[in-house]
């Protein structure tokens, strides 16, 4: 699976740029707010819809420009593909072409151009809370696992519903009737919830071990742990046994959720802890050590996807090298033997023995 070619017309600040890239690393140097985080948007934009930056499609679009327009040729699912997407301001609905012919919504491109994004807001990851890491391993698992995402929505549904009748039942004490209702339920999926997720890190801390035993020269051991209800003594137990767990944790907070209105225990608080040769990383790693976990991480959710969709996905590492030593900035830019990489550096010096580099300048490739 590999981006071949992309033109972009009116996106960001590139007004006309036409760009064919190597099916190995691709390294996109320059300074600072010369458009190379914006090519890395366009290549994710491109395969899913998504922008990992902009929160409206006006924000993708050339100042002053009526319309923005990305067209790419992809080879994927053993064939040639083209991509098009026509972006409008104003709240006009977008519109999408596969092959020429007219899509309605971006679900008609899964597997074609999946994307594996580091950037550096990726750091908090292992740094901020817990509900950052939820995220993440949501949003890789809902690609992997479609019932997943079924189980998700209705647990989530189901915990707004009861944190609902807690905060209302201090008005109106009968609606405590029907809470058991809600724990049965909420019981039974969050244990299905937690049953994907054990083996879902079982098999990223796996793979992130290996990356990051190569990243690091093997002078760091990596270790991944999911943190999930203390009554789960394995979550890998069947689920109606898991079940019986939640239910009995869930007793036990009984009166404290009554009292504080809240629901205070279950997979919504669910979290994942790294360490290294032993040592917490959220508490002491350093920014160079923090950031090769990430991209192991990174790395190691693409070889999952990888093993699920049957080709690897695109990697796109957005200012990856900084404050890594030189050792694992020849990792990322020599090593990474498989797929297609795309990698921006501000360093105009730096070059890659596995592909190409292209210079980027004011939304123009030099």
């Amino acid at each position: 699976m590999r981006l071949c070619e992309l033109n972009l017309r009116g996106f960001r600040n590139y007004a006309d740029a036409c760009f064919s890239f190597d099916p190995g690393v691709n390294l996109i140097v320059g300074r600072n707010a010369q458009g190379k985080t914006n090519l890395l948007e366009a290549i994710g934009y491109l395969g899913s819809g998504k922008s990992f930056r902009a929160q409206r499609t006006t924000e993708m679009i050339r100042f002053s420009e009526d319309f923005g327009e990305l067209d790419g040729k992809v080879s994927s699912q053993n064939r040639e593909q083209t991509i098009r997407w026509v972006l409008f301001p104003g709240g006009r609905p977008r519109q999408l072409w596969q092959n020429g012919v007219r899509k309605k919504s971006a679900a008609d491109l899964v597997g074609v151009l999946p994307t594996v994004l580091f950037c550096p807001e990726d750091l908090m990851i292992l740094k901020s809370g817990a509900a950052a890491r939820r995220r993440f391993a949501d949003s890789v698992l809902c690609a992997l696992r479609p019932n997943y995402e079924a189980a998700l929505m209705e647990y989530n549904r189901i915990l707004e519903q009861k944190s609902r009748i807690l905060k209302d039942s201090n008005e109106d004490i009968r609606l405590l009737s029907i809470l058991p209702d809600y724990n049965e339920r909420l019981c039974q999926v969050g244990a299905l919830l937690i049953s994907y997720r054990a083996r879902f890190f079982e098999g990223l801390g796996r793979e992130a071990a290996l990356f990051h035993d190569q990243f690091s020269g093997g002078s760091e051991a990596f270790s991944l742990e999911y943190k999930t209800v203390s009554t789960i003594s394995d979550p890998f137990a069947p689920v109606p046994k898991m079940t019986e767990a939640l239910h009995d944790h869930l007793e036990s907070h009984h009166r404290a959720e009554l009292q504080s209105g809240q629901c205070l225990t279950g997979p919504h608080k669910d979290d994942f802890t790294i360490t290294l040769s032993g040592i917490d990383l959220k508490a002491y790693g350093s920014q160079g050590q923090t950031r090769t976990a990430a991209i192991s991480l990174k790395l190691a959710q693409r070889e999952l996807m990888k093993r699920e969709f049957g080709e690897e996905p695109v990697l796109l590492l957005d200012d990856v090298l900084s404050e890594l030593d030189e050792k694992r900035q020849d990792f990322v830019l020599n090593q990474i033997h498989s797929g297609q990489v795309f990698i921006t550096c501000c360093e105009p010096g730096r070059f890659t023995r596995l592909g190409r580099t292209m210079e980027i300048s004011n939304g123009e490739v030099v």
